[in-house]
């Protein structure tokens, strides 16, 4: 049996590293290391209860150089901290000697990806990022047996997820941090669009504000009408979850509200396996996330083009 994988983490006090210590725990490998400057990391005891802890980056760097010239350093390290620092922390990882993977989204903006494929050259390192969805098995068996159409394919997409008054103080509410709604909720839909429907062909966006944001897109056999919100208001009224998921395709639903509780882990086994999803194969999705959060909102020629539940917003 070959001896486990050393890891480090990078943000171990972040809402999503439980998953990322689960699935390093569920892989057979080994926490070594974690850094985070805030100390409410007390989910480390559970499943990692030796690994060293530090607050500043400038020890856990120290540490971690020192281990890299004693040859005990990371094979890996795990990068959950806000989205707009992953690109620093993935070299820094890289300069480490590790391999990377690094939570949703990788980066904001698609010369950023440019950069760290150049690092993975200098420093002889990969980076892999979390697009769990795309192993979710109701996404992968309707990539698989996609209903063939002879015209326009006609699809709604919702995500609606409430956050309370914390999300307003938050990193994840400064848009220059977060990328906003679409880097921050919308990435892995983007993702999945694009793994169904292949490229989108040219889009709008109707409305966009702190709280959500809504638009249409073409691609080449199929028109995505989409809403994303935190919003608890935006909720369809006989919801009574705080999150809300709905995909129809020609008015049909498409069921996955279930299924996502060991997707990281299923995506920690995929990447050491050698299947991440690499720079390249997230390319696309970066590209697509920057261009709609960068686009001028626009007055609908047609009603039919607005999602159902947005057109209070458009109207």
């Amino acid at each position: 049996m070959s001896n486990p994988l050393k890891f480090g983490i990078i943000g171990a006090a972040a809402y999503v590293a439980p998953r990322h210590l689960q699935a390093i725990h569920d892989t057979g490998n080994t926490l070594i290391a974690a850094l985070d400057p805030y100390d409410n990391v007390g989910h480390l005891d559970r499943l990692s209860p030796n690994c060293a802890y530090f607050t500043e980056f400038e020890r856990f760097d120290r540490h971690a150089s020192k281990l890299e010239r004693r040859g005990e350093g990371f094979d890996w390290v795990s990068v959950c901290t806000p989205n707009y620092l992953h690109d620093s922390h993935c070299m820094s990882g890289l300069r480490w000697g590790a391999n990377i993977i690094c939570e949703k989204p990788l980066v904001m903006s698609p010369w950023n990806l440019d950069e760290l494929q150049e690092a993975e050259v200098r420093y002889s390192g990969r980076i892999y990022t979390v697009m769990q969805l795309r192993l979710h098995a109701v996404i992968q068996k309707l990539q698989q047996s996609l209903p063939t159409t002879d015209g326009l394919r006609h699809v709604d997409l919702t995500y609606i997820t409430s956050r309370g008054p914390w999300y307003s103080h938050s990193w994840k509410n400064d848009e220059a941090k977060s990328g906003g709604i679409i880097f921050n909720i919308g990435i892995h839909f983007l993702d999945v669009l694009l793994q169904l429907f292949g490229p989108v062909r040219q889009f709008d966006v109707f409305h966009r504000d702190r709280e959500r944001i809504m638009g249409v897109f073409e691609h080449a056999n199929t028109v995505v009408r989409w809403f994303l919100s935190i919003s608890r208001d935006d909720l369809p009224a006989d919801v009574l979850t705080p999150t809300y998921r709905s995909l129809t395709i020609d008015g049909e639903e498409v069921e996955f509200s279930g299924g996502f509780t060991d997707l990281h882990t299923q995506v920690y086994r995929e990447t050491l396996a050698g299947h991440g999803v690499g720079i390249d194969d997230v390319r696309p999705t970066i590209v697509l996330g920057h261009a709609v959060r960068n686009a001028k909102c626009r007055t609908p020629h047609n009603a039919i083009d607005v999602h159902p539940l947005a057109k209070r917003y458009t109207e």
